[in-house]
């Protein structure tokens, strides 16, 4: 069985603080729910600790959690091999591609202290999990995107067992609840300066809200990154040293690496890359499985609450930002395109639901645009399909107005009729529930 830790680390603020010092007083839970709770009965407290949410105490169905229960039943089993332990055999079972690979070069995460830009922090993803490898480290770091829970954390310790199991993780929230995680459990990326021995310069700035809307030149500090991007520049593959002066770790420049040789040893890596389009699309993915996440706890508290969840502000808010981050509205321009260094666009490409003509949202374009058919892959998640109904019938309308009847607003001018027509035909295909919302193209 996983084992759950509920307790938080410093850092969440004072109510966090307070709620935790109640209950070492030994209130019991009705006393720490009402004392989240205004004069007028308005909750207060932090929206993971929702009686409508129970963040920490809720059973989930993530894919993480799905494995650890195959792995109990001895339905699955992990490998563990020397130099990456448990890690080719967990991205198999979790059906996630070694090109996908990132490295994270600062001193960030919850082993910052064996991170370096000598001995990276590598991530793996797809669309629902994310995986956590350092060379000589105690575990592996997950993240699963649940359907109704949002971002669930676990470990897997990096040492031969005979029957390895995930471990459940509360503290991750201290950091991983934030304004750039819209405030519940999610995926986040960050773009910092990092010193010569990968700790953070946070006095030179910090991007802590990264998607595909963010300019290219503000992006990727603190990661190593392979791969070609034209004429976008970016704050990847460097250091600042002593005197605050920014230098490439890779020997032929900062930009438009096609390898890190030279840079760093990867020897027990899966891959010799850090590949820019597999950092592109996990930015775009990242608030996208938030916005979902935020989207579902609003209705369920509005719900809890007495309140018309479609009649409550908070949802009728995050409704449209969601609509609008379907859309890709504001994505960042990509002079000179993206290709990339390992393999992942076509391993990702080839993903997805198919319409009548073969087309799916998983096909990237990577010339001036991250995706060829301009709406979110995400919308096929699980996360999406647990939206209440009503709830997806109003996105569904929502895009219906800018893919049908043609809202002219200007934020969606980068959709083209063709583009407008395609989306709406894989959109019909893909997914029967929008045909009553969706109208075919004319």
């Amino acid at each position: 069985m996983s084992r759950v830790t509920t307790v938080r680390a410093p850092g969440r603020g004072r109510r966090r603080l307070l709620l935790l010092a109640v209950a070492v007083a030994g209130c019991v839970a009705t006393t720490l729910v009402a004392a989240q709770r205004d004069s007028r009965g308005v909750w207060m407290g932090v929206l993971d600790e929702h009686p409508a949410i129970a963040w920490a105490t809720r059973p989930t169905t993530d894919a993480v959690a799905a494995l650890n229960r195959r792995l109990e039943a001895g339905e699955a089993s992990l490998t563990f091999e020397p130099g990456s332990g448990y890690l080719r055999s967990v991205l198999a079972a979790l059906d996630v591609s070694a090109a996908s690979q990132m490295l994270v070069l600062s001193r960030t995460g919850v082993q910052r202290m064996v991170t370096s830009p000598a001995n990276p922090r590598a991530l793996f993803y797809n669309e629902q999990v994310s995986v956590g490898f350092i060379r000589r480290s105690p575990f592996l770091e997950l993240i699963a995107h649940d359907a109704e829970q949002g971002a669930v954390f676990y470990t897997l310790d990096q040492r031969p067992a005979e029957r390895p199991a995930f471990s459940r993780q509360g503290g991750c929230v201290t950091c991983h609840v934030a304004s750039a995680t819209l405030e519940v459990p999610g995926f986040m990326t960050r773009s910092l300066a990092a010193g010569t021995d990968g700790t953070l310069k946070l006095r030179l700035g910090s991007h802590d809200l990264i998607d595909h809307r963010t300019p290219f030149e503000r992006r990727w500090g603190g990661w190593f990154v392979t791969g070609r991007h034209g004429t976008s520049s970016h704050l990847g593959n460097t250091v600042v040293d002593a005197n605050d002066a920014r230098r490439s770790l890779v020997p032929a420049g900062a930009l438009n690496a096609p390898s890190l040789d030279g840079a760093v040893d990867l020897a027990g890596y899966p891959a010799a890359t850090s590949d820019v389009v597999a950092l592109a699309v996990f930015d775009h993915q990242t608030r996208a499985l938030n916005l979902i996440t935020r989207l579902g706890w609003e209705v369920r508290v509005a719900a809890h609450e007495g309140r018309v969840p479609l009649e409550t502000p908070a949802v009728t808010t995050t409704l449209a930002d969601l609509v609008d981050y379907l859309l890709f509205v504001g994505e960042a321009p990509m002079p000179g395109g993206l290709r990339g260094s390992s393999g992942f666009a076509e391993w990702f490409s080839a993903r997805g639901a198919r319409d009548a003509k073969g087309r799916t949202l998983h096909v990237l374009d990577l010339s001036t645009r991250l995706m060829r058919y301009p709406l979110s892959y995400t919308i096929e998640s699980a996360a999406f399909d647990a939206l209440p109904g009503e709830i997806r019938a109003e996105v569904y309308r929502g895009l219906a107005r800018v893919l049908v009847a043609g809202d002219p607003a200007p934020k969606y001018a980068h959709l083209t009729a063709a583009d407008r027509r395609a989306v709406v035909e894989i959109l019909r295909d893909t997914r029967p529930d929008a045909r009553a919302w969706v109208a075919a193209p004319r």
